[in-house]
This record gives structure tokens, C-alpha cells and sequence, in this order.
């Protein structure tokens, strides 16, 4: 699936990389606390979908370090023009839902879109 039809699928806006909507996704992930991105990235998340709700700078790098393909918003939260500078920079694209994360994440796993990870084994992350 590509960023296109990720953007096409959730009626998103596009805020920064509107260059890479032909980037291909296939895997992603729903989080608001950047402890689980980095604990999940470490899994083999590289090229993945984040979709969260979670609106600060932070984000962006952390998507930077653990090599994510583009980042999702939902529930209409804008990223600031700060967030979006700093995304075409580092060409992390970044589209925006109001989809509620739920429906969001269920569209996009009805549509063929895998989770990075099913479960988590021991609990420690």
C-alpha cells in the first residue's frame, strides 16, 4: 500500500513529503507514548506507518532515529509548522486524519496493512 492510498483511504491531509506519496508501507503501529515506538521499533519497524496523537518534536526525531516511512495523525491533530519543517528535512512524511486511532487502524488492516508486531511475548516492553 502506498502513502497514497493511505491518504486517499482515511480522506488525510498531507503536511510534509507530499513528494513521497508513492512510498510503499507495509507494516505499522498506533502509539502515543515514544517508549513504545522505540521498544516496538526494535523489532524490525523500518519503513513502517506510526499513527498517533502525539503532536511534539519528539516524534519526528524519534521516527527519524528508528527509520519509520511516515507518520500518521489522528483525531484532526495538526502538526505545527515546526513539525512539518522539520519533517520535509529529514523527509519523514507526515498526513493527517480525523479518524478516532481505532477506525483508523482498523481501515487500514482491513485494507491489507500488517502490525509490525502481533503480541508482545514478555510483557517488559
Amino acid at each position: 500500500m502506498t502513502l497514497q492510498d493511505i491518504q486517499r483511504l482515511l480522506d488525510a491531509e498531507v503536511i510534509a513529503g507530499k513528494e513521497n506519496l508513492g512510498r510503499e508501507v507495509s507494516h505499522a503501529f498506533a502509539a502515543d507514548l515514544l517508549s513504545d515506538v522505540l521498544a516496538i521499533a526494535r523489532r524490525g519497524a523500518e519503513g513502517a506507518l506510526l499513527i498517533t496523537g502525539n503532536r511534539t518534536l519528539q516524534v519526528i526525531y524519534t521516527a527519524d532515529v528508528v527509520d519509520l516511512g511516515a507518520i500518521l495523525f489522528v483525531r484532526g491533530k495538526r502538526p505545527n509548522e515546526a513539525m512539518a519543517q522539520l519533517a520535509n528535512e529529514m523527509e519523514i512524511p507526515l498526513l493527517m486524519t480525523s479518524y478516532i486511532m481505532f477506525e483508523t487502524c482498523g481501515r487500514l488492516h482491513q485494507h491489507g496493512l500488517k502490525a509490525c508486531i502481533e503480541k508482545v511475548e514478555d510483557g517488559s516492553d
